[in-house]
């Protein structure tokens, strides 16, 4: 179960927007909207990413996307 709060909270202290770590990630801000909203899911190789860009411990991943 992805936590949608979490990621945000990673997202907020990084300082990163939807659109900046869409962008880093090579999506469309619309298509990252609706992962984080939970219509879509995210793949493995966008986690990877989303990991280094906002630095989360391999405690964070688990917590946030596989709760």
């Amino acid at each position: 179960m992805f936590k949608k709060n979490e990621f945000r909270a990673a997202m907020a202290r990084k300082e990163i927007r939807t659109s900046e770590l869409a962008k880093e990630l090579g999506l469309d801000p619309a298509t990252l909207f609706r992962k984080i909203s939970g219509q879509s899911d995210f793949y493995r190789n966008e986690i990877e990413k989303i990991c280094t860009i906002l630095e989360l411990s391999p405690q964070e991943t688990l917590n946030i996307f596989f709760a």
